[in-house]
């Protein structure tokens, strides 16, 4: 079975969402369960559930499109021989090593997600740490960051961004907010706490898709190969667009304006979930 026009377009949308939310501190999660609202693709629960995880592939090769130097150690300083940059290698120790607390939590990554997908916990997270996140950037205007560079960033202060990372298991909280919130919170400067939580991305992510696609099976249609392509395709160039955007927004501004994004967001699906529990 082909896939028309409507489903196309549907792909679009939320490879155009993902993209988005992936990299703001918006949590991805609260916009797909309003999204879900008006767009549903017309496909199994199980490909959906994997196809909305599996797109992030897309966002991860914008990263490592944008970062390409700063992230392959293997380095041609000239053409006789390769030189290995001994600070990435140290760097992409750090980024492992911030990826162990998550691991861990895998375990509790399917107990989690039966329990807590709930409206009501998306709108309270969203809520919460957009309101975190206006308390420690007011906070922060009156401090100096104590790291100025992701070079800078030791292997205590990765395992501790790391730990925020968690938290991003519970939906409505955003992988890129929690992170980027752990680090504004022990002294790390908005640019490098961005780009860090980038960089942490590609193993969360691989991860997390690779999860996916076992639990789903590597059965495909013709249908859901294109459906797949075409959304990672999508994420990969808004992410692009995305990621440019915030650096640049980031080295003027602050996140507040991303804390207040949240708590309305978390009141409209407030709202949205009580007008529902009142009309059925």
């Amino acid at each position: 079975m082909g896939l028309d026009l409507a489903e196309i377009l549907k792909i679009l949308f939320l490879g155009i969402v993902e993209g988005v939310t992936e990299w703001l501190p918006i949590s991805s999660t609260g916009h797909m369960l309003l999204v879900d609202d008006f767009i549903t693709l017309n496909m199994s629960e199980a490909f959906k559930s994997m196809f909305i995880v599996v797109i992030q592939l897309g966002a991860i090769l914008a990263v490592v499109v944008l970062f390409w130097k700063r992230l392959f150690p293997l380095q041609f300083a000239d053409k006789s021989a390769p030189l290995i940059k001994k600070d990435i290698i140290n760097l992409w120790l750090k980024v492992i090593a911030a990826c162990l607390p998550s691991a861990i939590g895998l375990i509790a990554d399917d107990f989690l997600e039966a329990h807590l997908h709930t409206p009501l916990v998306i709108a309270t997270t969203l809520i919460l740490y957009g309101i975190l996140f206006i308390v420690i950037e007011r906070r922060n205007k009156k401090r100096m960051p104590a790291v100025k560079d992701v070079s800078e960033i030791g292997f205590r202060t990765a395992l501790i961004i790391g730990a925020f990372q968690v938290l991003s298991m519970i939906p409505g909280t955003s992988r890129s907010g929690a992170t980027i919130m752990g680090a504004l919170l022990i002294g790390v400067s908005r640019v490098a706490a961005a780009e860090f939580t980038f960089f942490l991305a590609i193993p969360t992510m691989f991860g997390a898709s690779a999860v996916k696609l076992l639990k789903f099976g590597f059965e495909f249609t013709g249908a859901e190969i294109f459906a797949l392509a075409l959304g990672m395709v999508t994420a990969f160039v808004v992410s692009v667009l995305v990621i440019k955007s915030l650096m640049n927004f980031i080295k003027k501004r602050d996140f507040t304006i991303f804390g207040w994004y949240r708590i309305a967001l978390g009141a409209i699906i407030l709202v949205r979930h009580i007008l529902i529990s009142i009309i059925f």
